[in-house]
């Protein structure tokens, strides 16, 4: 008679499933909001427009980490990447306006450790709190042989609401507009492909101080989440265009927001370049344009109002936390001219 098999034979630990269910459910509670009408175990998750919309556009996102997931192996960085998660898609549909609503993710292993997914999806809630999102809901997939040992694949997908006469779009952006800049953190979650081969290339210890920190600390820092602080400007003031300053960089973002016959002029001495960039490019000789258009350069989000309203909105962000600079104007353009100018 042959032995009965299992799923655990398999390679599937349903137990250890279970066990990971129960120690993420205090992390959603700390998300929660009133809207949400069932928690964390469900076939589907149930969430309720407030009332307090009139006309309200849902929006949505959809996003990884990319391969910073792999530094994260490497340097046992998993108590970050859930932030990083969350702030991809966030950051994308706060630009059109939107306010997060809620938030689900997607962890997918060869084998799940339940310590490490507690981790990252620990650092997922974080993320939620930061952008007042709720998270209610994800999905745990363990596949034997789809994954090398100690390594996992993570995608989230965030709903946010916004007023459609609020809509957020770029068509009122002019000539003559100012263009802000928020700080980034770090590399947020973009280019890391070219950071990893300049990691190798410039043979550098994870662990040697940089500028007041570890190296390793510098390039696993988590990505800067702006919903709330850009929530309440939009409250205070007319905001004429956001750009979430990710993979394409300053070059390729920004004129994803501008209006048919206008561009970015941006003087790249309004800011500095954080020391991160600085030995990126100088360890890799990576020129300014490709610079320029695989990094945010230090600048995570861009803001764009009316010049009247400069001095407000950079006092009202720098009380919330942001670190603001003067980038530039929005200026005319001919057909086929750049929508983005760095002098």
């Amino acid at each position: 008679m042959t032995t009965a098999m299992t799923y655990r034979d398999a390679g599937v630990d349903i137990d250890a499933g279970d066990a990971l269910v129960d120690r993420i459910k205090p992390y959603a509670k700390r998300t929660m909001r009133p809207e949400v009408l069932a928690g964390i175990g469900g076939f589907g998750a149930l969430f309720e427009i407030a009332r307090k919309y009139r006309e309200p556009v849902l929006v949505s996102g959809t996003d990884g980490v990319g391969t910073k997931l792999k530094l994260a192996f490497e340097q046992d960085g998993h108590d970050t990447v859930g932030q990083d998660l969350v702030a991809m898609s966030v950051n994308d549909i706060l630009v059109q306006g939107a306010e997060p609503l809620f938030f689900l993710d997607y962890f997918a292993c060869g084998k799940l450790d339940v310590d490490t997914a507690a981790r990252v999806i620990n650092g997922i809630a974080r993320g939620c709190e930061l952008a007042g999102c709720a998270l209610i809901g994800g999905e745990t997939a363990e596949m034997p042989d789809m994954y090398p040992a100690g390594e996992y694949d993570l995608a989230g997908f965030a709903v946010g609401a916004v007023e459609k006469e609020r809509i957020i779009d770029g068509r009122r952006i002019a000539p003559g507009d100012v263009v802000l800049g928020l700080a980034s953190s770090g590399a947020h979650s973009n280019g890391y492909s070219l950071i990893r081969r300049i990691l190798a290339k410039a043979d550098a210890a994870m662990t040697s101080e940089f500028h007041g920190r570890t190296l390793r600390e510098a390039v696993l820092a988590p990505t800067r989440i702006y919903v709330k602080p850009v929530l309440a400007l939009m409250d205070a003031l007319p905001v004429k265009g956001l750009a979430h300053i990710t993979g394409g960089g300053l070059t390729g973002n920004v004129p994803r927001v501008l209006p048919a016959g206008t561009t970015a002029v941006i003087d790249r001495q309004h800011w500095p370049l954080p020391p991160l960039f600085q030995w990126l490019q100088r360890e890799g000789n990576v020129a300014d344009a490709e610079m320029h258009r695989v990094f945010n350069c230090g600048i995570g989000m861009v803001v764009i109002v009316a010049p009247e309203h400069e001095k407000l909105a950079v006092e009202l962000l720098g009380a919330a936390g942001e670190t603001v600079f003067e980038l530039g104007r929005i200026e005319a353009c001919g057909a086929g001219d750049p929508q983005t100018v760095i002098l």
